[in-house]
């Protein structure tokens, strides 16, 4: 089963602003998202945060979350201070 995946603005700009091979493999991470709930490596978050995933790749971050049916990537970055607002 495949689900539609959107990638807000935000997380676009965020995207944009990796070095090419970084965003290559943050990209194919989105791709692999498509495949939800079958996907390995995603892990729910906590706190004020729940409700939403996260999924790595080296030190960067995917932050996503369903809204009906649809996946939300809503946020790309490095770990550092990537759960933060």
């Amino acid at each position: 089963m495949a689900v539609f995946v959107e990638i807000t603005p935000e997380a676009r700009a965020q995207a944009a602003r990796l070095s090419e091979p970084l965003r290559g493999r943050v990209l194919a991470i989105v791709g692999r998202l498509a495949r939800w709930p079958a996907v390995s490596g995603a892990k729910p978050l906590r706190g004020g945060l729940a409700g939403r995933y996260w999924i790595r790749t080296g030190d960067y971050r995917v932050q996503f979350y369903l809204r009906e049916g649809v996946l939300v990537v809503e946020k790309i970055g490095h770990r550092d201070g990537f759960y933060e607002e």
